[in-house]
């Protein structure tokens, strides 16, 4: 079974899907430093595995708002040995996706076992990216940010959130097809936290079926971010992990598939839930 048949075969179950995070960088806004080391990061992946993770999505480069880039043969000598180690290492079920706007790192993360890329500029930074992806036929996951990294959040504005971030994606759906990526390689992500005020991040989380009707995959990545805590009193870790799960469940409600975490045990408790009430309900009317 090639990679893109595993993955597709993981979709068509139905069970919503894990992603764990792995930022192999020191300055990530939730987790910079920690594990910037192989054996550090073999023992945190194995520890998302277990508690299950069914994608593993590593990055070497930052995209928190106010970062600075960082160069493509950087973020190969970061991730690289890392995922040639943890592909001899989990079993043939997880798939080993590389955070990454750049084709030149794509590249080098797949000859080493990677077999998703997740593009944060749906291929805008660089279209070569697309065709990469095309050629190689790895799912890629398409994601809306207005603005760069650097000041994203500086003064993000929309009169529609939900309806022009469904536009600039299926723009880019469009654009992937044309290039030669199928259908069935493609996911789509709203970009949660990515040049977003808090309303707009809660208007789409309310109107997260919308991206879902698009008729792709949608990765829903909310882990620990700012607008939960500004929305929460006194938050802490334990509270946004929660606060994560709340929304990994009402994701799962309007039906996304993948989920994109930190916090793996309690994220796959709360969708495995919120997915036997969604079919439960599906059950009773058939």
């Amino acid at each position: 079974m090639t990679q893109l048949e595993q993955f597709q075969h993981q979709l068509n179950s139905k069970q919503p899907l894990i992603m764990g995070v792995l930022n192999l960088t020191p300055d990530s806004f939730s987790d910079g430093g920690q594990f910037n080391n192989t054996d550090k990061a073999m023992q945190h992946v194995l520890d998302m595995v277990q508690k299950g993770a069914d994608i593993i999505d590593m990055g070497g480069e930052s995209t928190r708002p106010g970062s600075t880039r960082v160069t493509p043969d950087m973020q190969i000598e970061r991730i690289v040995p890392a995922i040639e180690r943890i592909r001899e290492t989990v079993n043939g079920q997880t798939i080993i996706s590389v955070d990454t706007t750049s084709s030149k790192v794509a590249r080098e993360a797949i000859s080493a076992g990677a077999a998703m890329i997740n593009d944060i500029s749906a291929g805008e930074e660089d279209p070569e990216i697309l065709h990469l992806a095309a050629e190689h036929q790895v799912p890629i996951c398409l994601m809306h940010k207005q603005g760069i990294p650097e000041t994203m959040q500086d003064n993000p504005s929309y009169k529609d959130a939900t309806t022009e971030i469904l536009g600039y994606l299926q723009q880019r759906i469009d654009i992937a097809l044309k290039i030669g990526i199928k259908a069935q390689q493609i996911v789509i992500d709203p970009g949660i936290g990515f040049g977003k005020r808090r309303i707009d991040n809660l208007q789409l989380l309310a109107n997260l079926d919308r991206f879902v009707e698009l008729g792709f995959p949608v990765l829903l990545g909310t882990s620990r971010k700012r607008f939960m805590g500004a929305t929460l009193q006194n938050p802490d870790m334990q509270q946004l992990a929660i606060a994560t799960a709340t929304t990994t469940a009402l994701g799962v409600q309007a039906g996304a598939s993948i989920f994109r975490v930190h916090d793996v045990e309690q994220n796959r408790i709360a969708a495995d839930l919120a997915f036997a009430i969604r079919e439960s309900v599906d059950d009773g009317l058939k």
